[in-house]
């Protein structure tokens, strides 16, 4: 060998080998010993077994000793209860218990086992909105449905601040005879509107459901908050604040903490809110996609359904790219997020007279409007300052200035503000990445602050290296309402398409979920000393309980009204246009597409009237699971029920009686069928009308329809067919299709992809 440090003698080489043996044998016994000690752990695992031929009823005794009796042995000198830790009685035919590898092994082998997986844990996907969606006290759909009273809406999150005004009783009725949930809170923090709270954190058993996050607080109260007068922060969007049905009763669920939300708590809590009697479901949570008997979330939505339940859940925050939307099972209202009509503004003034644009919450009265020497904090290249990444700017001279950062690499954009002041800059300037482009949010900072556009940015960052001298300031606007770019598709909601059912159009729809306002447990701890109990935040997280909300309205108006059928009424009535009259745009200020919005902007007052429906009875999903190639057992563990693939009607996934229509479209026609209902007048007509996408066409027979009586039923086929002349590098296409008369449109989006 060359190198002089490899070049040993024999007796040395010789040496080495046997020190090597010796050391490949102690580190292969300690490998050895963590493997076996790994198979040795105890995780907790959701247990799928038999029920045999419905022997054990949902409340006989007799099905925990079933569940306990697939528990090994060893365990019978423990406390059985320690290790099991959920018998299901409605969400799955099964159980959640603490086992090591070994034991489920060792499980497998007993008759009625079906499967068992570790536990997912899933995560949370984190005022003006009634007025925004046309909601208004006086008058119109919000004051017919009753503002939801005599629902109960069930909130799976972080707990609840039961103190907060928003979940005051003032004027609530009693909560419903069906009611038959507890309040594990002491003394009076239950009443007629938090009518329920329990703890399902396996983490924190023990613990009271109380809301140490904020997160839990602000969905419940975005969805069903009582009135609470001069609701603001920091003297921002001022106002009376309201969750959207703010007479419908909450019940709120602890499933998540300080490390997430476990999967077999998510599952105990939908199986306890089943037996509550809540209406509705909101969980602003999720994880990646996954078949959906290997899902909690869409198998406790499916049990949820099975009783009338309507469920609404986040579709995730981890847009802009495709294929990134969760919570999919079309029994599920997937909800996209997307701007108010709102702005607290915050300009950037360059020493050279241009003007940006920008949002903050934080408005300090006393800024000076002088300019201040600018500089950007990535100047040097150096791609950690750029970010302001905390201890990056120590040995940058931001005394005294206005610091630009740029948003990203996983630092939290308040966070950057504390590294500016931290430094001693006077103001920031948080300029976007290329993928957030023109979303920006109103967020509480620690200093002087503007969240501008990636293009703002450009321009500011360029203006830096033009000068010797750059100089800028800050100017504080306040609050504005009435921005007509409203609503418009955020960079960060989830887009589809659906990763296990491409054959459904996900997400849904999509609400507000950008800088709303709602109830926080306990004021905001920042230099503004401020003593507000409300807080502004954004995510997917946020537009989930406005459509839990407005659900809860249209189950108010209409109590007969199927999940499906009032998921089909908001679908159908959905806003495809902004304030402006024009499409809805995304991040890139570019129209949205229908992986971006779904079938549009949720209009409470036309769902109320949607002329006709598109409804889906529970099994009828089952020849939709079995044309996904799932297996008997698997459907099984779905439906609850007996399920033999070979013989039932399998159908491709767009053949189910869904609002909208998603397809791979190639060579051959296709042909669906769907079902409509009238909700509307006894006697009506409707005529089809096609927007057909680029590249297709599209039949539809017959072309008119009449009823004449209500809840009466019609069907009609719809033909696709490819007739080229698309870019081979556009792969998808959209368009609309639509069922009018002379006082309703129900209108379907269309989805293809080219194959």
């Amino acid at each position: 060998m060359e190198n002089k440090e490899c070049r040993v003698s024999l007796i040395m080489e010789v040496f080495f080998l046997v020190a090597l043996f010796f050391m490949c044998e102690i580190s292969g016994s300690v490998a050895f010993q963590q493997i076996a000690a790994e198979k040795s752990m105890l995780k907790t695992y959701i247990v799928h077994v038999n029920d045999p031929v419905g022997k054990f009823s949902a409340q006989s005794e007799a099905l925990e000793s079933w569940y306990q009796s697939f528990l090994p042995a060893s365990t019978e000198s423990e406390n059985q209860q320690q290790r099991l830790l959920y018998s299901y009685r409605h969400v799955i035919s099964g159980f959640a218990a603490r086992l090591t590898e070994e034991e489920v092994k060792a499980m497998e082998k007993k008759d009625g086992f079906v499967s068992a997986t570790p536990e997912k844990i899933y995560h949370l996907h984190t005022t003006r909105t009634p007025g925004f969606l046309g909601l208004h006290n006086r008058s119109g759909f919000w004051k017919g449905s009753n503002f939801g009273e005599g629902v109960i809406i069930g909130i799976l999150d972080t707990g609840v601040y039961p103190q907060h005004p928003s979940f005051s009783d003032e004027g609530m009725p009693l909560p419903p005879a069906k009611w038959t949930g507890t309040c594990e809170f002491n003394g009076t923090a239950c009443n007629n509107k938090l009518i329920g709270a329990r703890n399902f954190d396996s983490l924190t058993p023990k613990q009271l459901p109380i809301d140490v996050e904020g997160h839990g607080t602000h969905t419940a109260s975005t969805a069903a908050g009582n009135y609470v007068k001069h609701a603001n922060i920091y003297g921002n969007a001022k106002g009376t604040a309201a969750g959207i049905a703010p007479r419908a009763h909450v019940a709120v669920y602890k499933v998540c903490g300080l490390l997430g939300c476990g999967g077999s708590d998510i599952l105990a809590a939908y199986d306890a809110a089943i037996e509550d009697g809540v209406d509705v479901l909101s969980l602003s949570l999720g994880g990646e996609s996954s078949p959906f008997y290997d899902d909690p979330v869409a198998l406790g939505a499916f049990a949820a359904i099975r009783k009338g339940i309507f469920v609404s859940c986040s579709a995730g925050n981890s847009g802009p790219a495709h294929f990134t939307v969760a919570n999919e099972a079309p029994w599920i209202l997937t909800v996209a997020a997307s701007t108010l009509d709102r702005s607290i503004t915050a300009t950037a003034k360059l020493g050279n007279t241009e003007e940006f644009d920008g949002e903050s919450l934080y408005q300090p009265r006393n800024f000076s409007s002088k300019l201040l020497p600018l500089v950007y904090a990535g100047a040097n290249g150096d791609q950690t300052s750029a970010y302001c990444a905390p201890g990056s700017l120590k040995n940058l001279d931001v005394k005294g200035k206005v610091v630009v950062c740029d948003r990203g690499g996983d630092i939290g954009r308040t966070e950057k503000g504390v590294e500016v002041k931290n430094a001693g800059g006077a103001a920031m300037i948080l300029a976007n990445s290329i993928n957030d482009s023109f979303s920006t949010f109103a967020d509480p900072h620690v200093l002087p602050a503007t969240h501008v556009s990636y293009a703002a940015g450009l321009k500011i960052k360029a203006y830096t290296k033009s000068t010797s001298n750059p100089s800028a300031t800050i100017l504080f606007k306040g609050t504005n309402v009435g921005v007509t770019s409203a609503p418009q598709i955020t960079s960060f909601s989830s887009r589809g398409p659906s990763i296990a059912s491409p054959g459904i159009l996900k997400p849904d729809i999509t609400g507000p979920g950008v800088s709303i306002l709602a109830a926080w447990p306990a004021p905001l701890l920042n230099v503004t000393g401020s003593k507000s109990t409300f807080n502004m935040i954004s995510g997917t997280s946020m537009s989930c309980p406005h459509l839990s909300g407005v659900a809860a309205l249209l189950k108010s108006a209409h109590p007969n009204w199927s999940p499906a059928a009032i998921k089909s009424a908001i679908l159908t009535t959905a806003d495809t246009l902004n304030l402006k009259d024009e499409p809805i745009l995304d991040d890139k200020h570019m129209p949205a597409d229908l992986f971006a919005i779904g079938a549009g902007h949720v209009n409470p007052s036309k769902a109320n009237d949607p002329g006709l429906i598109y409804d889906i009875e529970p099994y009828d999903y089952i020849p939709y699971l079995c044309g996904l190639g799932y297996t008997n057992a698997q459907v099984e563990a779905i439906v609850l029920r007996k399920v033999n693939c070979s013989k039932e009607s399998s159908i491709p996934e767009a053949e189910l009686n869904y609002p909208s229509f998603s397809i791979a479209l190639g060579s051959k026609d296709l042909k669906f069928k769907r079902v409509v209902t009238n909700v509307g007048k006894p006697h009506s007509s409707y005529a089809v009308s096609i927007n057909a996408p680029e590249g297709v066409d599209v039949v539809v027979k017959p072309t008119k329809i009449h009823f004449n009586k209500v809840y009466q039923k019609k069907s009609y086929t719809v033909i696709f067919r490819s007739i080229g002349g698309v870019d081979s590098r556009n792969r998808y296409a959209q368009g609309f299709l639509k069922w009018v008369s002379a006082t309703h449109s129900a209108k379907s989006p269309i989805s293809v992809t080219f194959e």
